[in-house]
């Protein structure tokens, strides 16, 4: 059974930094433990969840929402079971539950639809204050 746990978040000011964690297990269809596609999303208090960042495992493509380029920066750990969310310069309007996502097929022009992922993390809470 795959499982993607987050952590790292909390509370921070504004203008702080954090770095989440996704770390994913029971991904038998790939020798790497690894799904092909990773993302990030957050829903923000009230509102729908939006997608952050994605990153095809096998390339090394990512791409970001326009709202976090430039802050976010997805990435794979190491150990290669992991994936990173680091994010500078955080807002108040970051303030959400963080989602970590697999998908097993990458897709560029959708990168950002749920409907590519079929796992998904519980979400770790990030609050960030002014």
């Amino acid at each position: 059974q795959v499982q993607l746990v987050e952590s790292g978040g909390g509370s921070v000011q504004a203008g702080e930094s954090l770095r989440l964690s996704c770390t994913i297990s029971g991904y038998t269809w790939s020798t790497t433990n690894m799904a092909p596609v990773m993302a990030w999303f957050r829903q923000r208090p009230g509102q729908e969840r939006e997608a952050l960042a994605a990153l095809y495992t096998r390339g090394g493509s990512s791409f970001y929402a326009a709202s976090v380029e430039g802050r976010f920066t997805i990435s794979q750990g190491h150990t290669k079971n992991t994936v990173f969310l680091q994010m500078n310069r955080l807002a108040p309007g970051d303030t959400a539950i963080y989602y970590c996502a697999s998908g097993r097929s990458w897709d560029s022009q959708r990168w950002a639809h749920e409907g590519l992922y079929n796992f998904w993390g519980r979400g770790t809470q990030v609050t960030v204050s002014s």
